[in-house]
């Protein structure tokens, strides 16, 4: 077996994987569809800062700036320590284990992804639209593929297959 630190290096650079094909796939919409950023990510900062309350600039600007910068690095966060616990997860299910599926990195993703939001009230999944589940689960969907197959060509190069 592995060391721990050696699957959480493994499940890093499978996160970060993820986390780009994500992030490309968003871009990629918003570029097909011309439709803005969320601002999911902004929203779900101030919320934190507001429960915690943690001090935010009064300069819109600086402010502005601040919570989408603090936004993506927890979305970045989030995307590397999915990877984490997939490998992880991976691991603990031995060498048949199938824990690491598409399907089992996607709803991490998803839940990952969206749950903050929901508890923290800034958004609620039941009330999207068809176009709005699209515009979410595809991109997590392309998170999962990437942060996987990732997985599955270091642990081939581990086991010395190409």
């Amino acid at each position: 077996m592995k060391p721990v630190t050696s699957r959480i290096a493994t499940g890093a650079v499978a996160g970060a994987a993820g986390t780009l094909a994500l992030d490309a796939t968003t871009y990629l919409d918003m570029a097909l569809r011309g439709r803005p950023a969320s601002s999911t990510p902004e929203q779900t900062v101030a919320r934190i800062a507001s429960l915690f309350r943690l001090p935010l600039p009064e300069d819109a600007e600086r402010r502005s700036s601040r919570l989408a910068a603090v936004g993506a690095l927890l979305g970045m966060g989030a995307g590397v320590s999915t990877g984490v616990v997939l490998t992880l997860l991976r691991s603990a299910a031995g060498p048949r284990g199938t824990v690491a599926t598409s399907g089992t990195a996607w709803a991490m993703a998803m839940a990952v992804g969206n749950g903050p939001m929901w508890v923290l009230g800034v958004t609620d999944p039941r009330t999207w639209s068809r176009v709005d589940w699209a515009a979410d689960a595809v991109p997590h969907l392309a998170y999962a593929a990437a942060a996987v197959a990732t997985l599955r060509v270091i642990e081939r190069g581990r086991q010395g297959g190409t």
